[in-house]
């Protein structure tokens, strides 16, 4: 039986891209495919495969998020996130979130491939440029630190930052996380309070500074709904 994969991106060329270049491998089986890391999730506890290689930067939930709760609630199943993002923050946070490995979307196939055999063999990869990363940061420790950043958030708190930086009114995140406008509210309030934010706009910075959302996602070329 050959290494099972789900895939996730938000972008459907992408996903056809790889499909039809993992399709050439004899050991590698695509088992099923997500737009966003809720469906990842999903897909991770019902189909149960070796391995998802998910994009970072998502709506709605990003990998850095999908990649902690896939690994919380499915230790067996191992992720790879693969992103253009080569970013300090971004790579420590999906390797903190217990991802196999990090590649850039600039990689060759072979690497890719490569990286998805290594997460199945319980190594880690990373490409290249990201090793100078995580050295760094280990030959930082025992430095002072900056503040925890989203890191004092809880998983729900991080999600609704996210959702909120999105563009998305109170009605529906409620309607999308199955809580009352009241509630979102509530979270709304207590996050702001917790990182001393004031506006929907300082929100908005906070979360591309601390990766939790992307200027590439699809909503900042539309109207923001109101709250």
């Amino acid at each position: 039986m050959g290494i099972r994969i789900v895939l996730a991106d938000d972008h459907r060329i992408v996903r056809d891209g790889l499909c039809a270049l993992l399709a050439r491998e004899k050991d590698i089986e695509l088992v099923g495919q997500a737009d966003d890391g809720l469906a990842a999730v999903r897909l991770a506890r019902e189909l149960q495969p070796d391995i998802v290689v998910t994009d970072v930067s998502m709506p709605g939930l990003n990998g850095v998020e999908a990649t902690r709760r896939i690994r919380t609630d499915h230790p067996s199943v191992r992720v790879l996130c693969l992103s253009v993002h080569a970013e300090r923050r971004m790579v420590l946070a999906v390797l903190e979130a217990g991802a196999s490995g990090y590649v850039l979307k600039d990689c060759s196939y072979e690497e890719l491939a490569l990286a998805i055999r290594k997460a199945m063999a319980d190594q880690v990869h990373l490409s290249a440029e990201l090793v100078r990363v995580v050295v760094n940061e280990v030959r930082s420790r025992g430095q002072p630190q900056p503040a925890a950043g989203a890191s004092q958030l809880t998983p729900r708190e991080r999600e609704m930052v996210q959702l909120l930086s999105e563009g998305l009114s109170t009605q529906q995140i409620a309607d999308r996380l199955h809580v009352s406008a009241k509630t979102v509210a509530t979270h709304r309030e207590h996050v702001m309070q917790k990182l001393d934010i004031s506006s929907l706009a300082e929100l908005t910075r906070y979360a591309l500074r601390e990766g939790l959302s992307s200027l590439e996602l699809p909503w900042r070329n539309a109207a923001r709904s109101p709250a």
